[in-house]
């Protein structure tokens, strides 16, 4: 269906209230959108941003796709009172996929120093990009949120901050940028739990049920599933579940802090996890110690690897790591006991270790750990598919809120979580 000039779209398929604003004096720019625009809620939100920043629109064409594969196609003309509100629009619209079809080539700016960008520079989402040069739109390489985008030897590429090397040309304001959304899909019935951002308690087996086919679809086709998981995991028992898939092929890289290793590599030990028998729920006595005896013993190995190969560790998540040769990164933060040998102190070590286990997920799952999916979700393109498991429902909150709109939440116990996981993935 297509409408040219100024209307919208009846149920039944004729035009109605017109969309024309009285044009303001100022600044004008005409921008285009494509995509699933109606059902990912972004023409409501282009039209809304438009009011909101104080601006004016117009409906010069909109294209109605008929089919889950059809595109819907906008064409808009927005103005601002003045030149620099209208930028500013145009900044809030470009989040929202709209760009100019006729945009000159992006304005490249070198940086002055290493660590600096121009004060205009643009900065990304975790949405795919696109940068305008020399008359054709290219990718930006390594998409994600809050970085600069560089251009060397005719390509883009997303760099964080601290990267940036003095002479760089950096991408400066928002014309010849095109961000392309992640757009929801009209028929969510395949995967039930994501027709909502949290699913409730209710919900959880179906949602179980769900993601185990989705991760049997991913393995099958030598996709790569990363999870990342918190302390959480073991103190509810869960360790031997997250194990089970890791020895089952479901997990091809660990993400976690000094804290969930420690724990579980005290409860292979010891049986306890802060001290409390998995058992039987109570405190060992003296339990209070088992995690710095843990640490000990792995420090005096050498480290986790060395200690599962001496046959120190004989059980839990790190050993299933170690024996199938799954790569596995533990950040390290203010709070860490010991700690142990491999975890990463250095903050830049452990983010761009962090990073390179990301590149190529198709699945990433976080488990009950609201710093590390945080900062996991900022390193992700939109594209991949996030879901996250905690009994807060504030974690997956706060996760959109931070700008990984994709993730997806399941709120339950993460240790029922996972032994319900694991039955459905034999």
């Amino acid at each position: 269906m297509r409408v040219a000039g100024i209307g919208s779209i009846a149920a039944n398929g004729g035009p109605v209230s017109s969309f024309k604003e009285k044009t303001m004096a100022g600044a004008t720019r005409t921008l285009e959108a494509s995509g699933h625009l109606i059902d990912s809620g972004l023409m409501a939100a282009i039209m809304d941003a438009v009011i909101l920043g104080g601006g004016e629109f117009e409906i010069a064409e909109f294209e109605v796709g008929r089919t889950n594969q059809d595109h819907s196609r906008l064409v808009i003309t927005v103005s601002a009172p003045t030149a620099e509100r209208l930028e500013a629009l145009v900044g809030d619209l470009s989040r929202l996929g709209c760009f100019s079809a006729e945009a000159p080539s992006a304005t490249l700016k070198p940086a002055a120093k290493d660590g600096t960008a121009p004060p205009d520079f643009y900065s990304t989402t975790n949405a795919t990009t696109f940068v305008r040069l020399d008359g054709e739109w290219v990718r930006a390489a390594g998409q994600r949120m809050d970085s600069v985008i560089v251009v060397e030897e005719g390509r883009p590429a997303c760099r964080l901050l601290r990267e940036v090397k003095q002479g760089d040309l950096v991408v400066c304001g928002y014309e010849g940028v095109r961000v392309v959304p992640e757009f929801k899909a009209r028929d969510r019935s395949e995967f039930s739990f994501m027709s909502s951002e949290i699913s409730s308690e209710r919900k959880v087996e179906l949602a179980v049920r769900d993601l185990a086919k989705m991760m049997r679809e991913v393995v099958g086709r030598d996709g790569r599933i990363v999870v990342v998981a918190g302390p959480v995991v073991v103190h509810t028992g869960g360790s031997d579940d997250l194990a089970a898939l890791i020895r089952g092929g479901y997990v091809q890289a660990l993400l976690g802090g000094n804290a969930v290793a420690v724990h579980d590599v005290e409860c292979a030990l010891f049986g306890t996890s802060l001290g409390v028998d998995l058992r039987t729920g109570r405190r060992a006595e003296a339990g209070h110690r088992n995690h710095v005896a843990a640490i000990n013993a792995v420090r005096a190995a050498g480290g986790i690897k060395p200690a599962v190969h001496s046959g120190l560790v004989k059980s839990g998540v790190m050993y299933e790591c170690v024996v199938n040769d799954v790569p596995f990164v533990l950040a390290g933060s203010l709070r860490d006991d010991g700690p142990l040998p491999e975890t990463l102190m250095d903050l830049y070590a452990a983010q761009a270790a962090y990073a390179k286990a990301l590149e190529g997920a198709d699945l990433v799952l976080m488990l009950a750990s609201m710093l590390h999916a945080i900062a996991v979700g900022n390193m992700l393109p939109s594209s991949v598919t996030t879901v996250c498991v905690d009994i807060n429902p504030a974690v997956v909150t706060k996760l959109n809120d931070r700008g990984s709109g994709q993730a997806l939440g399941i709120v339950t116990d993460v240790g029922l979580f996972l032994n319900l996981l694991a039955r459905e993935l034999p």
